[in-house]
């Protein structure tokens, strides 16, 4: 780790680039030779025993490589998470909205992980499940690689309980509670998703809804964890949710612009701890 990120790692295939440096700038021309020349100079590219690799090294095909991400213009998100709870295995954060949770695209030091990682002083910290970065709420953590796989089966195995709120226009002829299934894939562009037919791989609870003039309040228990899924969801039956800027694509976001939140609320999470046996039920401080 190096200020709360952990190194990518490429093996280097076949090739004839007389130095390391030619097939870097090569391959990931996006980022250029001369940000690579710099980063070997500060030690920010290394063989597999972790020793650094300097701008001359030569090319060695076969072997596995390790350089850490850097960000050049990386905005800044002006707000702060908060830590619900946390223990010996456990750290539950309630997130801000447009906060990511992992490292993505434009954005590497403000995310919430590597965040958590500085803050903490804890290399070992990863996240149990993800929420999108709109998204505010409850994010559930691992502190304890030995016990992490345990959390993780409670995810896979459905066992967690996930409620969330959506602030969406009325749809008065709707009867809760019901359910909808239908079978989510990626979509145009790559980062939307679809529904198509055939057999589903998504469901989610629509437990009740709360007038609130115009709009009305939805309480949403997603079942499984499908990317977008309660954003499509919602669309699909009429309530897209309050500035989701995808479903339906009505507008693109400008970069920077924090005036309108995603209305969608991560609201709360309940389980049986896996080590103790207690029954867990925690829930975020926020408000849509």
């Amino acid at each position: 780790m190096r200020d709360g990120v952990g190194a990518s790692s490429i093996h280097l295939p076949a090739g004839d680039w007389p130095r390391l440096l030619d097939f870097l700038a090569e391959r990931f021309a996006e980022i250029g030779r001369d940000a690579w020349h710099s980063r070997m100079q500060r030690g920010l590219v290394l063989d597999a025993d972790a020793r650094p690799l300097a701008p001359d090294s030569a090319y060695r095909p076969g072997i596995t490589i390790h350089y850490y991400r850097e960000l050049a213009d990386e905005p800044e998100i002006p707000f702060d998470a908060a830590i619900i709870h946390r223990d010996a295995h456990l750290l539950i954060v309630d997130k801000p909205h447009f906060l990511p949770v992992i490292p993505s695209g434009r954005f590497l030091q403000q995310t919430l992980l590597v965040r958590l990682r500085r803050e903490l002083g804890s290399d070992a910290l990863a996240p149990l499940h993800r929420i999108d970065a709109g998204t505010a709420g409850l994010v559930a953590f691992s502190l304890d690689a030995a016990t992490r796989g345990r959390y993780q089966s409670l995810f896979a195995r459905r066992a967690i309980e996930k409620r969330y709120e959506a602030l969406a226009p009325r749809v008065d002829d709707l009867r809760f509670p019901f359910t909808r299934r239908s079978r989510l894939v990626r979509g145009e562009p790559f980062h939307r998703s679809a529904e198509v037919d055939g057999d589903a791989n998504s469901e989610t609870v629509f437990e009740s809804m709360t007038p609130h003039g115009e709009h009305g309040l939805y309480r949403l228990r997603p079942l499984t964890g499908r990317k977008h899924q309660l954003r499509v969801h919602m669309a699909a039956i009429g309530a897209p949710i309050v500035n989701d800027p995808l479903y339906p694509h009505l507008r693109d976001e400008p970069a920077g612009d924090y005036s309108r939140p995603l209305k969608l609320l991560a609201r709360s999470l309940a389980f049986d701890d896996p080590l103790s046996g207690e029954r867990r039920v925690f829930e975020s401080r926020r408000e849509l």
